[in-house]
């Protein structure tokens, strides 16, 4: 892990408990802080109150659907990571509108495979510590 001051905040929304609650594990074992929750409607007041970097979600959620999720996160913290996933074409759809619309986001076509999200992580951190240190300079 990049030299910061505290771990990589990252939030989890996937409606499959399974798979959300193994992919935190790994996570969390990377060296990481994160939460996790099942829903649409719980990641985006979950967000508000965290205030995570990155934002893991699936997009077929019952409650509010990932990419809803995913927008209204985006307004709220406009600096935080979405990383948008399904594996479902006809998803296909919502995010190209999602993109037309101007929300920022990495898509990962399920299965994912976890070491794809922690070198994605990693990634992503390096980056937010090389900011940090530039601004500091």
């Amino acid at each position: 892990m990049a030299a910061t001051q505290r771990p990589l905040r990252v939030l989890i929304a996937d409606d499959e408990k399974i798979i959300a609650d193994t992919l935190a594990i790994i996570i969390r074992n990377s060296g990481f802080s994160v939460t996790t929750v099942y829903g649409g409607n719980s990641a985006v007041e979950t967000a508000e109150k965290l205030q995570p970097e990155v934002v893991i979600c699936d997009i077929r959620m019952p409650d509010m659907n990932g990419v809803d999720a995913a927008n209204r996160i985006s307004q709220i913290l406009p600096t935080s990571k979405i990383v948008l996933c399904s594996g479902h074409t006809e998803a296909q759809g919502s995010l190209e509108n999602a993109h037309a619309a101007g929300l920022k986001f990495v898509f990962l076509a399920k299965p994912v495979s976890p070491a794809v999200f922690l070198d994605f992580l990693k990634s992503y951190e390096e980056h937010l510590s090389i900011a940090t240190e530039l601004q500091i300079a």
